[in-house]
């Protein structure tokens, strides 16, 4: 099972490639949403109290975040194409883009028959099992390159936004973060530092240290989230787990996260929430792709519970 899906990453990959490149432009839809109005520079968020404040829980500016650490990292990866394409940073924002398209960011006990009653769309709902589970992947890889020094020195302090409610599940700055999971934040610091200050950068190195981290991240978030799942439909909870599952699987054959491999991949995730009555694999809205990686993941992780 293991190595069909990732069959199925190779040959999505692959076959997308080519249709894209074959393209003269730059498709707009293949950039997160919103990501030229997310914030491209530290000083672009609100300065306040000499501290640089950041609302990891609106949208743009947790995308803002992923936008700076791109922006930061460019310079390592001018080998590997142009635009900053080569930089396997691109798998995480390009995630949270998906998640955002698909409604997994909103609240889902706000569902309705006609959809999600939302005041403020940008809002990321701290009821979301995909947005608590990305804060790990995002808010946590940014304070690990802040203290790895990948911005330089910084005029102020940076100070994250906690949500309104169950803010004990989160940390907020480098020194709250690196008391509460140090060993976590360590993964993410050693990711930056062994792109930033190794004399000739090699990229399977890179990637090893980005999926471990990665791998690290989702390990710490997975129990803790586990409560977030009854607000899903059971088919997008049993998703959710599978998707998790499956990192580790991919991560050990250092899948390259740069633009193209993960717009070519996504292609092939769900563009809709699962809900009841969605059988896997004959979800009549789904291609035929897609219902394949949902019904491989599902058997990838249920091999894998069942041997241990």
């Amino acid at each position: 099972f293991g190595i069909h899906v990732l069959l199925l990453v190779a040959t999505a990959t692959l076959n997308s490639e080519a249709a894209i490149r074959g393209k003269n432009a730059i498709r707009e839809d293949i950039y997160p949403p919103l990501w030229d109005s997310a914030p491209e520079n530290l000083l672009d968020f609100l300065v306040e109290e000499n501290k640089i404040v950041i609302d990891a829980w609106n949208y743009r500016e947790r995308l803002g975040v992923y936008k700076n650490l791109l922006n930061a990292s460019a310079k390592y990866f001018t080998a590997f194409g142009s635009q900053n394409f080569g930089n396997i940073l691109w798998g995480l924002p390009l995630q949270h883009g998906w998640q955002f398209h698909t409604g997994r960011l909103a609240d889902p006990s706000s569902m309705t028959s006609s959809g999600y009653e939302a005041v403020d769309l940008l809002r990321i709902s701290v009821r979301s099992w995909w947005a608590c589970m990305n804060y790990y992947l995002a808010i946590i890889p940014f304070l690990g390159a802040v203290e790895a020094g990948l911005f330089g020195e910084l005029p102020y302090e940076i100070e994250i936004l906690p949500p309104e409610e169950l803010r004990d599940d989160f940390c907020y700055s480098v020194a709250d973060c690196h008391s509460c999971i140090p060993k976590l934040m360590d993964e993410w610091k050693a990711y930056f530092e062994s792109s930033t200050t190794q004399s000739s950068f090699n990229l399977d190195d890179a990637l090893g240290h980005l999926w471990k981290a990665h791998v690290a991240s989702i390990a710490y978030a997975l129990p803790k989230f586990q409560d977030r799942l009854i607000y899903l439909s059971d088919s997008e909870a049993y998703f959710g787990e599978d998707w998790a599952s499956a990192v580790d699987f991919i991560a050990a054959t250092h899948f390259s996260t740069d633009f193209w491999n993960t717009n070519h991949f996504q292609a092939f995730l769900p563009q809709r929430m699962l809900v009841e009555g969605d059988v896997i694999p004959f979800i009549y809205d789904f291609t035929p792709q897609q219902n394949k990686v949902l019904f491989s993941l599902s058997a990838l992780h249920e091999t894998n519970k069942l041997t241990g």
